[in-house]
């Protein structure tokens, strides 16, 4: 991995003595008010959850309700204002970002919740509504930039969760750098976490203390058009330490046909107070693709390795750059080993722009002690299905339709049914 990292680093160098940029984005800055944007984005989730061996609920208001028990059903929508200003002119440019994120409850009946859409009472009655504000500060150099505050962030090794109606949002420093041609380097020191459901700002781990400190490092770097690679380390304070590498590789085969390749690979060990348990695991997948018109067709195969399995969670519910992280399962417990085939079409090659379908069966097996009766080692397998349309002009382009459908069954745990109607609405006002 050391090797990995310094090798992107040095080509990466190599290549910028003859592929410095002309000009700078801070040298090109019109101004904060002249560059600034503001954008609107609605989204309306209907989460239907069935489970198929009588799981109860989660929550308290939902004990006398026998006859409901294992089946909950939520509706609500989520409105995102996020404001992006431009930079001040000169060689240090200045400028700020801004959030708003509310939620509505539109249904989930009585007793019915408990899908992490909304948050609950004392009484564990799921919340009318909720609001989140915040912002950030950002400085620019040439094309460096630091951001401080509040933000959503996707990295590998942390990544803010957006699977419901809101988003997660971590509070830290960001410095982002795009100084060299095909390399952008990343680093950052973050100190608080919010849930999807939450409105404090350090409320990801409701069953323990939460995130003190996570510090990351990564880069992210093109060797040529089709051959792209990523090293991104992290440290998560009396958690666990993650390192994490990507391959991907993509050729165009000519005759509407292309050929993909995906690797991605972690190695997590626990750190200092152990709050998120004992920790030994590496994890790697691969997903080799082969298009062809609006087809496309995905196998892949991932393997867990060591004592325990992949942890991620007080780093971001979206910390798993996985290929078999799917509707519900991620295929990271410990030993498992899990096969997918997937197939994917665009229906714009048969003259219908902006409808696609997508479904992936997954399977596994060898997963070590998850078995609560001892008999033999666990196995799970998930069939996902999923039509999506975005209308593609008018008042209403980018509005977009989506139905997901999962069937998750398991010799342990619970199996389910997962329904998700999804309406998604992007405005941009400025």
């Amino acid at each position: 991995m050391q090797v990995m990292k310094w090798s992107v680093i040095a080509l990466a160098v190599a290549a910028g003595t003859t592929q410095m940029a002309v000009a700078s984005s801070q040298s090109e800055s019109k101004g904060i008010v002249e560059d600034s944007s503001f954008n609107i984005f609605n989204r309306a989730l209907y989460m239907n959850r069935d489970f198929k061996h009588g799981a109860s609920h989660v929550t308290t208001a939902n004990e006398a309700k026998d006859e409901r028990k294992g089946y909950r059903e939520d509706f609500g929508l989520g409105i995102r204002l996020l404001f992006e200003s431009g930079f001040t002119q000169g060689t240090v440019g200045v400028g700020f970002d801004a959030h708003s994120l509310s939620s509505i409850k539109l249904d989930t009946g009585d007793g019915r919740q408990g899908n992490g859409l909304f948050a609950e009472n004392g009484a564990g009655e799921a919340e009318d509504t909720q609001s989140e504000v915040g912002g950030a500060i950002k400085f620019r150099v040439s094309d460096t930039v630091l951001k401080y505050g509040n933000m959503m962030i996707d990295t590998p090794v942390f990544s803010t969760d957006d699977s419901r109606i809101l988003p997660e949002v971590a509070t830290g420093t960001l410095l982002t750098s795009d100084e060299i041609s095909g390399l952008t380097l990343t680093a950052g020191r973050f100190t608080a976490l919010s849930s999807q459901t939450g409105s404090s700002r350090d409320d990801i781990n409701g069953k323990g203390p939460g995130l003190t400190s996570a510090n990351i490092v990564g880069a992210n770097y093109s060797f040529t058009d089709n051959f792209s690679g990523a090293v991104f380390f992290s440290d998560v304070e009396d958690h666990f330490k993650k390192r994490y590498l990507n391959l991907n590789y993509g050729q165009d085969l000519g005759n509407e046909q292309s050929f993909g390749l995906d690797f991605n690979y972690y190695r997590t060990t626990d750190d200092g107070q152990k709050r998120s348990g004992d920790i030994d695991n590496s994890i790697w997948s691969i997903a080799p693709s082969y298009a062809i018109g609006g087809h496309k067709f995905t196998v892949a195969y991932q393997k867990s390795n060591g004592d325990t399995g992949y942890v991620y969670g007080i780093d971001g519910g979206g910390a798993v750059y996985l290929n078999n992280s799917v509707q519900i399962g991620d295929y990271e417990l410990k030993d498992e080993q899990s096969w997918q085939a997937r197939y994917d079409l665009n229906m714009a090659t048969f003259g219908v722009p902006g409808l696609s379908f997508m479904t992936r069966y997954i399977t596994s097996t060898d997963i070590d002690g998850v078995r609560a009766d001892g008999a033999g080692d666990g196995k799970r397998h998930e069939l996902n299905l999923e039509s999506k349309y975005v209308i593609q002009e008018g008042a209403a382009k980018d509005l977009s339709f989506r139905v997901r459908h999962a069937a998750y069954r398991a010799n342990f745990g619970r199996d389910l049914n997962d329904t998700r109607l999804i309406i998604e609405y992007p405005l941009d006002v400025l």
